[in-house]
Order: structure tokens, then C-alpha cells, then sequence
């Protein structure tokens, strides 16, 4: 499947796809949408910016995974889990941020190629950029943290008619969302827009990759958890195993682009990073291909890492 015109778009076109927005209310959904991510080789006593003096950190290397980290038992865990992965409804988050862009999270429950595809889409595109895929075939990392961070905290305030996030979703199949079908490539979920900051956070660390994280990373991670309904007492361990060890891919580090035949020669587009990871849909390869020049600069904007003048402004 090509990522960046596969991952939310034609080859889907008549899949079961419904808002997700109702499965955050789940007891057990953050443990069964994030716990997996705690199973890497953690060695224990942390490293860098997010080392601590926390005794809780000096044995995660010989933790198991536990749902009740989250504050819920593993019946609540393997329910919502049902519903993430039922394949008559594959769920659909989208996370709406500057300029009318939006990052999807795409649950793919086909019964033999089950996975998570996380992609960035707008209404004028008439493609997708692929971040990252989850599954047996993993692709990633799909951000930085910073990018993280900004799209989390800088929902679209004005989204526009082809993103409106329409009424509450609800969970029933007779009032599944639609594919709007004016929107483009690309395409829009109506009704499944998440605004929370805490489970925008959330939602997109499974496509998290970087080697310098700040120190402030584990406090805020842990924060949102807590916020979401995990406990306290540990938390902290939690929210570092959270960041650490990726069990599908290593660290990376991010930087402008620069001029590569991967990236069709010439001078690159500015503004967006690529990363050194070898598996990553954003390494050598510009976010969108094929977006123009105009929309390449609105779409770093939105990611909060270029302020640059747009080539055709004076």
C-alpha cells in the first residue's frame, strides 16, 4: 500500500470507518491503546533529560505490563480493546490543528492485516502525508516532539466547512460519520474531531521517535495520564516507559530538510523536518508529496516548526 495516497483515502473509500471519539470515554481505553508501548527494553534507571531519582525507575527492566498502571482492571482493558479492533467498525480519530490541517488516526481492522495508520490530511489536498503505520510492518517514527507538543496544544480554532466537527459521535452503527465526499484526497471524518489536549497528547506517542527529548517530557505525559484517569502513585514510571524503548523503532533525531535525491533534487522545500530513522515514512521524504510550495509553508506553520515568509509574499 502507498502511504500517502492508501492510508485515508480511495483504497478505503468503503471501509467501515465511524468517529472514535466515543471509545475515549472507555474505562480501558488509554491501557489498551497505549499499553503496548511499556513492553520495550527498558534499562531501568532512565537516561539523558529523562533520568530521575525516583525510586520507581530503578526496576522497570523486570516490570510486566499492567492495565491497572492506568487505574483499570484487565477486563476494562480487553473491552475496549474489543471495540478498537472490531472489524465492522474501524474507528477514526482526527486531530484538528492550524490551518485546517488534521493528523488521522486510522484503526485498520482488516481480520489478516490488522494496524494503525497515522496520517496528516487537509480539505485542499488530493493526497496524504503519511507519519507512520502500525503493524506488522511497522513505519516510523511518524514526529518530534515538538511537533508533538504543537499539534496537541494548537487545536484549529476556525477549521472551516470541510472539517466542521459536527454532533458528539455516537457509538450506535446507526449514526455512524461519513466520509465527506466534498473534501478532497484527503478526506474528512465529520463528528470525530478530538479537542482535549490531554488525549490529543495521548493519542499520537505511539508515533513518537526522538533522541533528545526534553526534560519537561515525562512531567507532561505524566500530567495528561493522570488527567485521563491513571493514578498517581507511579505514574511518573509510567510516563517515562511511555517515552522510552519504543518496542517497533529507535530514537531519531530531526532536522530541516536538506537537498536529497530522495526529495527530488533541487533545493527542498524549508521549514519541514526529516528525521535519520531508516524505516520512517518522513526520512529523506517530504511530508505530502506533491503539495505545492504554498501549502508545504502553511503546513509547517501549522506544525510549529517554520514562521518563514511564503515565496509568494513580497
Amino acid at each position: 500500500m502507498n502511504g500517502h495516497e492508501g492510508a485515508y483515502g480511495a483504497d478505503y473509500e468503503d471501509a467501515p470507518l465511524v468517529g472514535g471519539e466515543a471509545l475515549l470515554g472507555l474505562p480501558g481505553f488509554w491501557a489498551a491503546y497505549l499499553l503496548w508501548l511499556t513492553e520495550g527494553e527498558s534499562e531501568g534507571e532512565g537516561e539523558g533529560a529523562l533520568a530521575d531519582e525516583d525510586p520507581e525507575s530503578e526496576s522497570e527492566s523486570e516490570l510486566e505490563p499492567d492495565p491497572g498502571w492506568f487505574g483499570v482492571d484487565e477486563a476494562d482493558m480487553d473491552a475496549a480493546y474489543e471495540a478498537l479492533s472490531d472489524p465492522e467498525r474501524w474507528p477514526v480519530f482526527r486531530i484538528p490543528f492550524g490551518g485546517g490541517h488534521s493528523v488521522v488516526v486510522l484503526g485498520r481492522n482488516m481480520p489478516e492485516d490488522q494496524g494503525t495508520e497515522y496520517v496528516v490530511t487537509h480539505p485542499a489536498w488530493d493526497r496524504t502525508g503519511h507519519l507512520a503505520t502500525i503493524d506488522g510492518h511497522q513505519a516510523g517514527p511518524g514526529l518530534a516532539w515538538r511537533e508533538l507538543v504543537h499539534i496537541a496544544r494548537t487545536p484549529d480554532s476556525d477549521p472551516g466547512p470541510d472539517s466542521d466537527p459536527g454532533p458528539e459521535p455516537d457509538p450506535g452503527p446507526e449514526s455512524d460519520p461519513e466520509i465527506d465526499p466534498e473534501s478532497g484526497g484527503s478526506g474528512t471524518l465529520r463528528g470525530s474531531a478530538v479537542r482535549d489536549a490531554d488525549a490529543r497528547l495521548l493519542l499520537l506517542l505511539p508515533v513518537l521517535g526522538e533522541e533528545d527529548l526534553p526534560a519537561e517530557a515525562v512531567d507532561m505525559v505524566a500530567d495528561a495520564l493522570v488527567r485521563v484517569g491513571a493514578p498517581g502513585a507511579g505514574v511518573r514510571r509510567l510516563a517515562r516507559l511511555l517515552l522510552t524503548d519504543h518496542p517497533l523503532w529507535e530514537p531519531v533525531t530531526w532536522a530541516p530538510a536538506e537537498a536529497s535525491p530522495l526529495s527530488g533534487g533541487g533545493e527542498p522545500y524549508p521549514g519541514i523536518l526529516h528525521c535519520d530513522g531508516e524505516w520512517s515514512p518522513r526520512s529523506g521524504v517530504r511530508l505530502a508529496a506533491g503539495i505545492t510550495r504554498e501549502q508545504n509553508d502553511e503546513l509547517a506553520r501549522a506544525l510549529g516548526t517554520w514562521d518563514g515568509p511564503s515565496p509568494s509574499e513580497p
